[in-house]
């Protein structure tokens, strides 16, 4: 329900490149900067990893609100106020705030009952992507058509800040401390086999693929090059989160014998994707394509995930 509520507020991963270019940045300069921003960003991940080895995870979850609300002021004020800067700033920021990310998939193997995990993990999938295709076309519309320059946005984003003060709230009040002595002590050995060498390789290739096209890209390509609205952007996103939902529930139905076949398909149609997006220069083209990968993508993901932990063993 947490991550439900906050789900709205994660528009600003994709206002921010059309308020960006629409503030007169070339993609060439947003491009340096997020770069350099993540190459700042890559000491301070091993620094944390260690430090939430000794502190609750309640309090990471709570640095994680507070740092996303000072980035998303930062990009407010970046309007008026030293442009370049905060949005460095923000960008910075933002960039710590993701290296605590995976407190949250260690919370929730803490919290979530061991019995009904695959219930629960279902019934979060659903929710968000539910939650995601209802807001985003909402929101979308919003700052697409109704409210689309860059002073509404700026506006917007301090908005979102604002409200990381009630989720760091609900965060105090209702999840427990989750102190190292509540952690799970299990211990786990790899097989490093040949399998496990191909699971890097396919993983390495992907992160390559997919950090040629990012979100800026996409929003680039539809709104500069083609001249399309942000509602068409938020279209394509939420569209594409209905398909997921569709994929979680066809997913729950396949024997788990097939799961090889399914991840097949899954790069059958991220490479339909790609040359979709690169042949055909229209709206419907490019929501077809992303509704396709992400089906692709979402169907995958449970037979995926159970390949890569098959070669862990607990000891």
């Amino acid at each position: 329900m947490y991550h439900t509520i906050i789900l709205p507020l994660l528009t600003a991963w994709y206002m921010l490149p059309a308020y960006m270019l629409m503030a007169g940045y070339s993609i060439l300069e947003i491009g340096i900067i997020f770069t350099l921003i993540n190459i700042l960003s890559i000491p301070l991940t091993y620094m944390i990893g260690k430090l939430f080895d000794r502190v609750p995870i309640r309090h990471g979850l709570i640095i994680i609100d507070a740092l996303d609300g000072v980035e998303n002021v930062l990009y407010g004020l970046s309007y008026a106020l030293l442009g370049p800067l905060m949005f460095s700033l923000g960008l910075l920021v933002g960039k710590i705030s993701r290296i605590f990310y995976p407190l949250y998939q260690t919370a929730e193997k803490l919290l979530y009952p061991k019995d009904r995990l695959e219930e629960v993990f279902a019934w979060h999938m659903k929710l968000l992507l539910l939650s995601e295709a209802v807001e985003f076309i909402i929101l979308g519309y919003i700052f697409g058509t109704l409210l689309p320059k860059p002073i509404h946005y700026a506006i917007e984003f301090i908005a979102i800040g604002a409200t990381s003060m009630f989720t760091v709230m609900y965060l105090v009040k209702y999840l427990p401390r989750l102190d190292a002595k509540e952690r799970i002590r299990d211990v786990f050995t790899f097989k490093f086999d040949k399998e496990f060498k191909a699971i890097l390789t396919i993983e390495a290739l992907e992160i390559i693929a997919l950090y040629l096209a990012p979100e800026i890209v996409l929003i680039n390509y539809m709104m500069i090059v083609l001249k399309m609205s942000f509602f068409q952007v938020m279209l394509v996103v939420a569209l594409s989160a209905l398909a997921s939902l569709l994929a979680i529930h066809l997913s729950e139905h396949i024997s788990p014998r097939h799961g090889f076949k399914v991840i097949s398909l899954y790069f059958t149609l991220r490479t339909g994707w790609a040359l979709i997006m690169f042949l055909i220069l229209n709206f419907y083209a490019i929501l077809a394509a992303n509704i396709m990968a992400e089906f692709g993508n979402t169907l995958t993901l449970p037979f995926y995930r159970s390949w890569i932990f098959s070669k862990s063993t607990e000891r």
